[in-house]
């Protein structure tokens, strides 16, 4: 395991580079560490919308570690309490969904960054040996390299963009495309790649230039990724752990079938 695991999140945004992320909804940490394993920058353990629980949370980020990688938990929306305990648990960013306001912000820092730049009570049992440091350098170095990330994906959001990113303690924004299209276009559908989307990806990419932050984006597969960093994106995921499962599936079973004969693909189908 190498013990500064923590810090290089923070090292890895410090570089020119963009970061690529590994998506994972399974509450299984085999699968997180399975992919940490691979070139991925780090891991986004989901509890939002995936199947990760706290417990779960806690083995995956010890898992991703023995591979050498941070990782970064998506939160349920609004639980804020539970930030704080997966940072104590060795988590090396929050990322925070539907924070639609400054103030909304404001709550979020006051649990993930120790004062005077929040409230975040003390208590990193994992986090110490994850950051090789011990208590009084970790409280010291904790707020720089612990990400707290904000989640744009309403009309409000997108309208408090400045008030958001001007809180001290928020590191970025991470635009989540699903939602921020199905709210621009009033409900009536889901186009995460569509020209009202992208327009106001690329004011976000503007405005976090401003405040000498950083943006990131939830990305569908490599190629889309590879789009997004391109457009000044830092940080993005590369699919998630379903679609990649199911994508080398649906490679190998093809090449399986390729190497019969077309009669007796016929017959087997």
């Amino acid at each position: 395991m190498t013990e500064a695991v923590v810090g290089k999140l923070a090292e890895a945004l410090a570089s020119s580079a963009p970061l690529m992320c590994a998506w994972v909804g399974m509450n299984e940490a085999a699968v997180a560490e399975t992919l940490a394993r691979e070139a991925f920058d780090a891991v986004v353990l989901d509890m939002q919308h995936g199947a990760v629980d706290f417990a779960g949370a806690s083995r995956a980020i010890l898992s991703v570690a023995l591979a050498g990688k941070p990782a970064i938990v998506r939160i349920p929306v609004g639980d804020f309490a539970v930030a704080s305990r997966v940072l104590d648990a060795g988590a090396a960013g929050i990322l925070a969904p539907m924070i639609n306001s400054r103030d909304d912000a404001g709550r979020l820092v006051s649990f993930t960054k120790f004062p005077p730049v929040g409230e975040r009570s003390w208590g990193p049992r994992a986090a110490l040996t994850l950051s090789g440091l011990e208590p009084p350098a970790y409280l010291k170095a904790a707020n720089r390299l612990t990400q707290t990330i904000a989640m744009i994906e309403t009309r409000a959001a997108l309208d408090a963009l400045d008030d958001i990113l001007g809180v001290d303690g928020v590191d970025a924004v991470f635009v989540g495309p699903s939602d921020l299209s199905i709210a621009l276009s009033d409900g009536q559908g889901v186009d995460a790649r569509g020209a009202v989307l992208l327009g106001a990806a690329s004011r976000i990419v503007d405005r976090v230039a401003a405040y000498g932050k950083y943006a990131a984006m939830f990305c569908f597969d490599g190629k889309d990724a590879g789009a997004m960093a391109s457009k000044g994106f830092k940080l993005v995921s590369v699919g998630s752990d379903q679609t990649l499962l199911r994508s080398a599936a649906r490679s190998e079973l093809a090449a399986a079938w390729a190497e019969l004969s077309p009669d007796t693909r016929k017959t087997a189908n």
